[in-house]
């Protein structure tokens, strides 16, 4: 169908807002089916979370809109963007933000 299912990102209401941008390891690490992708926010910042390839092609986007400040996690269940299964090997995921981004590697295992 042409509605892609939306992941859902949990947020933690912390009294205290973190200090500086954090991009977790996911966890769990190798994965299969599913993996949890972390991640801090000082301040609102439009977030994208793209994952990638181990070639540089973008196969998934997870997040491409305004966040609040604060701890927030995203899973990720193993599919592209057109809902097909990847296969198993090592995959980068990318956090950007004006004036943060980070890039880590998982691993997935079918």
């Amino acid at each position: 169908s042409m509605y892609k299912k939306i992941p859902q990102i949990q947020t933690n209401n912390i009294a205290n807002v973190p200090a500086n941008f954090l991009l977790y390891q996911n966890f769990p690490n190798p994965f299969n089916p599913e993996t949890i992708i972390k991640f801090e926010l000082p301040h609102n910042s439009f977030v994208r979370l793209e994952i990638y390839n181990i070639m540089g092609q973008k196969i998934k986007t997870l997040i491409c809109e305004q966040i609040t400040a604060g701890v927030h996690s995203i899973n990720w269940d193993g599919q592209d963007d057109f809902g097909r299964n990847v296969s198993s090997g090592i995959y980068l995921y990318r956090i950007h933000t004006e004036g943060f981004a980070q890039t880590k590697k998982m691993f997935l295992l079918r």
